[in-house]
């Protein structure tokens, strides 16, 4: 008996393994900058709609029509409804409302309002889109409304608020909730709510309390739309596959196979090629069953992609160039670089759709998702060449005619043409496929167009490349970690050049403030470039370095950052961060010297990396009270960790001074590095470990800055340093990986896997790997993956789709460097 029920559980395991699909914690679809990002929050691609990084909807949809019956591979048709109580977007209305306490009962159908305010919907101060200012810290509302006379159907409160709120239908409450949104969303509204409704003079009413910043709120009620058309089926999706620049699907329906392929073609050793916005959506068909049959694909994309929020106006049209059909849809108000900031969706600049017109392909415009499986086929009608409206659908037909046991392959081509990208210092700045101001974007899809077949075995073979060469290094979870750091790491950058002719790759802090060109997320994402093309790490120093040669920034350390994204006109970062900034600036440049055997590079800009050295001899060794790139842990005084970083610092300053020839500036830059070990070993030594800060006994730290010494063969720390850290970092594992230092639970992955990085053998260093992936495959946080998570529970603690992620190369970068 127990052998049979062992037998069981080892079948029901198997089955659960075999079954399960998920690679990652989010999936890149359409990857090119911080604007122009799409993902899918799931792994199976039908369950979710598709997703920008921030987590709002941009909407790509796929059904596959097979012998006239449709299946859908790829996001959720958009729902459709009735405007019951509509929102702002869907008319103009207007509320009674009050920004002082009301008396009690303000909430029922039959309260006197007659000495409240009217105003217009939406409220608040969020740009151009409110109708009535407000900006205060209460605002109360209640709407009338009437209901038809007729049975209803499911109801669903449509939303839009920042901050607070609590929304109550004729005296009961419906929704509450403490945070705000950015666009609409739909909350289901309780059948025995919606039994209460009466015909006439029912009260929506609501409260919102504004926290800080923006203000927002726009309210209605909608009523569901049954589904036009017959039912559509849900392929089944049979594999993913997950590389460094592909996402494949393959999905069986209705005797054929489907072959999905987007493929962002970020290869670093071609800028243009990494520039050139345009994705590839591949779909390869073949029959499955030894029968031939009647295939069409049709996929529609969102103008969603080019607003920050739904509710915005766009005009979209339809048009040939160059043998290309073309969609094209953005904004009617065009607001460029008008909106900075975390949260937020590009709404200037335009998305577009192409397709070859050498394939059998159709494509129109619609203000909503075709119908399906009716009497009349799939329910295409064919619109004007321009229209102008809220969430029209771009819509692509790709007819593959009788498919047989010969796999049939056509692409469509998403692109974004974002006219300008960044103000750097007052100056708007072109994209860097468009420095000249003299291309189309046209260009640059026909342009992907025609190498299509080039750029695609390229890819293929660079995630070949990839996976080989990590899995070497570090092992297949290793690997695999690295595949998922790729095109996120990428994708957080924009690539441009300055009006000084430098080349220009700015990030963007994702998920966290939104600083561009942030110096402590450039340092942690620095290996993935050093290893692929370290011009695109001096893109991400040449405008720090700019900041201070230019006299802008008159300290004696670097800022933190240039600006909130895309406006990069200076530190808006509230707090410096002296020795971090310092450390990191230097430590990078010599990186690239270490990398490219020269320090060339370093040269051009001597006399700033010389007063930071000496800053850092000044003021780095004993750190004062101060933020690290570790901000969200707080300010630390006497921080070994940034010691270490600043000895780093120092010894690489001296490093690149002795590749110029400056042999005295050298000796004497290394002599300080060394004369600070010694000390450092006794302030920071804590027995079997040493501390988080120099008096800070019974406590510890990832000593993560230190794996320099070995990349760069700076050679300042005896071994035994590394070896005891590491040691005592086996011991304080949790199940998702090691904490960040004693004070909680959570951790930084990038920085686990540089303290890896520290180990002497793989044994160790898989020790310090496996829970990191472990984490990745399990984490309940389904987003593009977060660097800062519990390693108790898996959950990411804030920050998501950051470029940091390149750090998790440092591995390959050691090995690439010590093979030079």
């Amino acid at each position: 008996m127990k052998r049979i029920l062992a037998i069981l559980l080892c079948t029901l395991f198997y089955t659960a393994a075999s079954s399960q699909v998920r690679k990652a914690p989010a999936y890149p679809l359409i990857t090119h900058d911080p604007y122009f990002s799409i993902w899918t929050f799931t792994d199976k691609l039908t369950d979710e709609p598709t997703r920008h990084w921030t987590g709002s909807e941009h909407p790509m949809v796929g059904v596959v029509e097979v012998d006239g019956k449709p299946y859908r591979f790829m996001g959720q048709l958009e729902k459709a409804y009735n405007q019951l109580v509509p929102t702002a977007d869907k008319g103009n209305y207007t509320v009674k409302y009050s920004l002082v306490q009301p008396a009690d009962g303000w909430v029922d159908a039959d309260f006197d309002d007659a000495d409240w305010k009217v105003g217009a919907a939406p409220f608040g101060n969020r740009n151009s889109e409110v109708a009535t200012a407000w900006d205060g810290r209460d605002l109360w509302v209640r709407r009338r409304f009437d209901i038809p006379d007729r049975d209803l159907g499911s109801l669903l409160l449509k939303l839009d608020h920042d901050d607070n709120i609590i929304v109550y239908l004729n005296g009961d409450i419906i929704y509450r909730h403490n945070g705000w949104t950015e666009e609409f969303k739909y909350h289901e509204i309780h059948d025995s709510i919606k039994g209460r409704l009466k015909k006439k003079d029912n009260v929506l009413a609501m409260h919102v309390v504004n926290t800080a910043g923006g203000t927002y709120l726009d309210g209605g009620i909608v009523e569901e739309k049954e589904q036009e058309g017959g039912e559509i089926l849900i392929a089944e999706q049979t594999d993913l596959k997950f590389e460094a620049t592909q996402t494949v699907y393959t999905f069986e329906a209705g005797g054929i196979d489907l072959k999905l392929t987007f493929t962002s073609p970020l290869l670093l050793d071609d800028l243009d090629l990494v520039a050139r916005p345009v994705s590839y959506i591949t779909s390869e068909v073949k029959a499955n069953d030894g029968k031939d049959h009647d295939v069409r694909i049709w996929m529609g994309v969102s103008s969603t992609l080019a607003v920050h929020t739904p509710s915005q106006e766009v005009v979209a049209e339809r048009y040939t160039s160059q043998g290309l059909e073309l969609l094209k849809a953005g904004t009617v108000e065009q607001p460029i670089l008008q909106r900075s900031g975390d949260g937020v969706r590009i709404d200037w600049g335009y998305v577009y759709v192409a397709v070859p017109q050498s394939q059998k392909s159709t494509q129109y415009l619609s203000n909503q998702a075709p119908v399906f499986g009716s009497s009349e086929g799939s329910g295409v009608h064919f619109s004007a060449d321009q229209i102008t409206g809220r969430s029209i659908m771009m819509n692509t037909i790709l007819d593959y005619g009788t498919v047989g046991s010969k796999q049939e392959e056509q692409f469509v081509m998403l692109a974004y043409d974002d006219l300008y990208s960044v103000q750097y210092f007052g100056e708007n700045l072109r994209p860097w496929w468009n420095k000249s101001g003299n291309n189309a974007i046209e260009n640059e899809i026909q342009a992907a167009a025609d190498s299509y077949k080039q750029v695609f075995s390229k890819a293929e073979a660079f995630d070949r490349e990839l996976r080989q060469e990590t899995t070497d290094v570090g092992g297949s979870k290793y690997a695999e970690l690295c595949i998922m750091a790729y095109r996120q790491s990428v994708a957080a950058h924009k690539l441009l050049e300055s009006p000084q002719g430098d080349l220009l790759f700015m990030s963007k802090e994702n998920y966290s403030n939104g600083s561009i060109n942030t110096v402590d997320i450039t340092y942690p994402s620095s290996p993935l470039y050093l290893i692929y093309n370290p011009d695109l790490l001096k893109g991400m120093l040449n405008g720090i370095f700019y900041y201070s040669e230019s006299g802008r920034w008159k300290k004696p350390f670097p800022a933190h950052d240039l600006g909130t994204y895309p406006l990069a006109n200076g530190q808006t970062y509230g707090e410096d961060m002296p020795i971090e900034e310092a450390g990191n600036m230097i430590i990078s440049t010599a990186a690239i010297a270490k990398v490219e055997g020269n320090a060339e590079y370093a040269k051009q800009h001597w006399d700033v990396l010389s007063a930071w050295a000496e800053y850092l001899v000044k003021e780095g060794f004993d750190p004062a009270n101060q933020l690290s790139t570790d901000d969200f842990a707080g300010h630390l005084a006497r921080n070994a960790n940034l010691s270490i970083k600043a000895i780093m610092g120092i010894g690489a300053y001296a490093m690149m001074a002795d590749m110029l020839g400056e042999k005295e500036t050298a000796a004497r830059f290394r002599k300080s590095a060394e004369a600070m070990v010694p000390k450092w070993m006794k302030l920071a030594d804590d027995g079997d470990h040493y501390a988080l800060t120099f008096d800070g006994q019974g406590t510890w730290s990832q000593k993560y800055n230190l794996v320099w010494d070995k990349v760069l063969d700076l050679n300042l720390f005896p071994e035994e340093v590394k070896r005891k850290e590491i040691a005592y970092y086996l011991t304080k594992q949790n199940k998702y990986g090691l904490p960040l230092d004693s004070r909680r639970d959570y951790t930084k992955s990038d920085w686990v896997l540089w303290t890896a990085v520290m180990t002497d053998n793989d044994r160790d260093f898989k020790a310090l790997i496996e829970p990191m992936y472990k984490y990745a495959v399990e984490t309940p946080s389904r987003v593009p993956i977060s660097d800062w998570h519990d390693t108790k529970n898996a959950e990411k603690q804030n920050f998501q789709a950051r470029s940091v992620v390149g750090g998790y190369f440092m591995k390959l970068l050691e090995k690439k460097i010590r093979n030079k």
